[in-house]
């Protein structure tokens, strides 16, 4: 069984259940590798102008290390990391590695969610799209998505082609710059998750395109996988998928974390 390394909890304020919600269904699925990865607090706004529906305070985040920490004393029977999942934000990057450098993460998910102030995937901003050259839009993306992978800050470059979320697609061939982000994956050490989220949104598409996908096996990097679930029931979604469009792109390994230190499980 793939293991699942995106799964957040009602701390992030968008999502429902516990972290302790989550293991029963992923034992009741038979994963044997399970991480979670909360959004981490906005640290690139004053404490008045983040958003609880986005992402936890600062003053959660001890109490969220704490239960995930125990979980793994509790359920040796499952392999339990501790992750978070983190926004790349062009010129905060001193303020983000202090952070993170305050707890025992297992590993971090790197992610662009926002282009200057705009959040591209927040269902309630959506009409932004309407105003915007989509092949520039892509373009601007992707080169935030490059910086992250080669900020240093990450393990994993999460949901890689975001953009799609609600089905506005370049009209310009992407695969010089998937070659790119690919080019810089490698070159940044970071690992590509392949994200289910990806088949419940307009986009119906696991993230990232196959195409962008094989590249990345080109170019030798290594690859993650998780459901990005936002409720308990979600975990492991659409895994038959997944495994498809690893196999597909010639991926036969996959990526778990301990202690910032990556281990392969071979999917075959």
């Amino acid at each position: 069984m793939l293991p699942d390394f995106h799964l957040h909890t009602g701390l992030c304020g968008h999502a429902t259940g516990d972290v302790l919600d989550y293991v029963v269904v992923a034992r009741s699925r038979g994963l044997t590798h399970v991480g979670f990865a909360d959004h981490i607090p906005m640290y690139w706004l004053p404490p008045g102008r983040r958003d609880p529906e986005l992402a936890m305070s600062e003053e959660e985040l001890p109490g969220y290390v704490e239960s995930v920490q125990k979980l793994k004393e509790n359920y040796l029977d499952l392999t339990i990391r501790l992750g978070i999942e983190a926004d790349y934000i062009p010129g905060f990057e001193n303020q983000l590695r202090a952070l993170l450098s305050r707890y025992p993460f297992d590993y971090v998910l790197g992610s662009v969610h926002y282009l200057g102030t705009w959040g591209f995937d927040n269902p309630d901003q959506v009409e932004e799209y309407g105003r915007r050259d989509i092949d520039e839009l892509y373009r601007q993306y992707f080169s935030l998505v490059q910086q992250a992978a080669l900020a240093g800050l990450f393990d994993v470059i999460a949901h890689p082609d975001l953009i799609k979320k609600f089905g506005y697609r370049a009209r310009m061939d992407l695969l010089e710059v998937y070659e790119e982000t690919a080019r810089a994956f490698a070159e940044g050490g970071v690992c590509v998750e392949v994200n289910t989220a990806g088949l419940r949104v307009p986009a119906g598409e696991i993230y990232p395109a196959l195409d962008f996908l094989k590249l990345c096996r080109r170019y030798q990097v290594p690859v993650t996988v998780g459901s990005d679930a936002h409720q308990p029931h979600l975990v492991a979604y659409g895994w038959d998928r997944v495994r498809e469009w690893l196999l597909a792109a010639g991926y036969n390994a996959v990526v778990v974390f301990r202690e910032r230190q990556k281990e392969l499980i071979n999917i075959l």
